[in-house]
């Protein structure tokens, strides 16, 4: 059990993210619209200018921490970026979204993270976006979140909402249960690749390097990135109106191909209260 009485309300949410490609953004959005908060703050963690911006304790409010699963972890920028963060026994609402093949210990990890930093997890949910490598030829649950996910998402709020007026008459709050093994998994060894860039598409827009969370890509006459920063996030690829970046490593595209092949079957949003 977590000590000491927790005061919940949901007049107040901070939704506090990390989110390269938007999708968790979305879906961290798509529930605070379903807890029907009075207020909503937004803490982006996805940019270095997080790093200097973070407040230095929150002390009130639900929080909604979502984050995406690399290798069925919490990616280890945002692990760091988290960490940056301290709070006063603030109720919060832990979510974490995977491109259809598994978030195996990423929601343990989350959780347990979240009551170091402060926090005291009381909901959890796992949901699912489109992968970070997904094409057009090589789909893995491409489109998502899409309209079914996102409704889950807003109802998935509305039953945080009617938790909190439970735990309002509870002293203490027992120690949320997710899935997930202790050690955690060991993380995937992270090939040194990055996105290139197709010159002939390429406008100079500079929107690339802009929402890179690593600052890993300059501009050099076209968009250049550097592959010792580069998380392979694919912010960049996602997000570039002219679809002038691709990631075309052998190494990563073998890996996606397996993914895409292996994990078509559909899967749904996981919720833990």
């Amino acid at each position: 059990m977590h000590g000491g009485k927790i005061g919940m309300t949901a007049d107040q949410a901070r939704l506090i993210y990390f989110s390269p490609t938007q999708t968790t953004k979305k879906i961290v959005s798509a529930i605070a619209d379903g807890l029907q908060a009075e207020s909503i703050k937004h803490l982006d963690l996805t940019l270095p200018e997080a790093e200097s911006s973070a407040p230095e304790e929150i002390r009130n409010g639900l929080a909604i921490i979502g984050v995406p699963v690399h290798g069925g972890r919490v990616p280890l920028l945002a692990v760091e970026r988290l960490r940056l963060l301290r709070a006063r026994k603030i109720p919060a609402v832990i979510v974490v979204v995977y491109g259809n093949r598994a978030y195996d210990d990423a929601l343990l990890e989350l959780r347990d993270l979240s009551v170091e930093l402060g926090f005291v997890p009381f909901a959890a949910g796992a949901f699912i976006a489109e992968h970070s490598y997904a094409t057009e030829k090589m789909p893995i649950a491409n489109g998502r979140p899409d309209k079914e996910d996102l409704e889950k998402a807003r109802e998935f709020g509305w039953m945080i909402r009617e938790r909190l007026e439970q735990i309002n008459l509870q002293a203490y709050l027992p120690r949320l249960a997710v899935p997930g093994n202790l050690p955690y998994k060991e993380r995937w060894p992270q090939p040194r690749a990055t996105p290139i860039t197709h010159a002939e598409l390429c406008t100079r827009c500079e929107r690339c390097a802009v929402l890179c969370p690593t600052r890993a890509i300059t501009m050099e006459g076209i968009a250049v990135s550097d592959a010792d920063r580069c998380i392979i996030c694919c912010a960049c690829v996602k997000l570039c109106p002219d679809g002038a970046r691709s990631l075309t490593d052998e190494h990563v595209r073998k890996r996606a191909d397996a993914v895409s092949m292996q994990c078509q079957e559909r899967k749904e949003p996981e919720l833990h209260m």
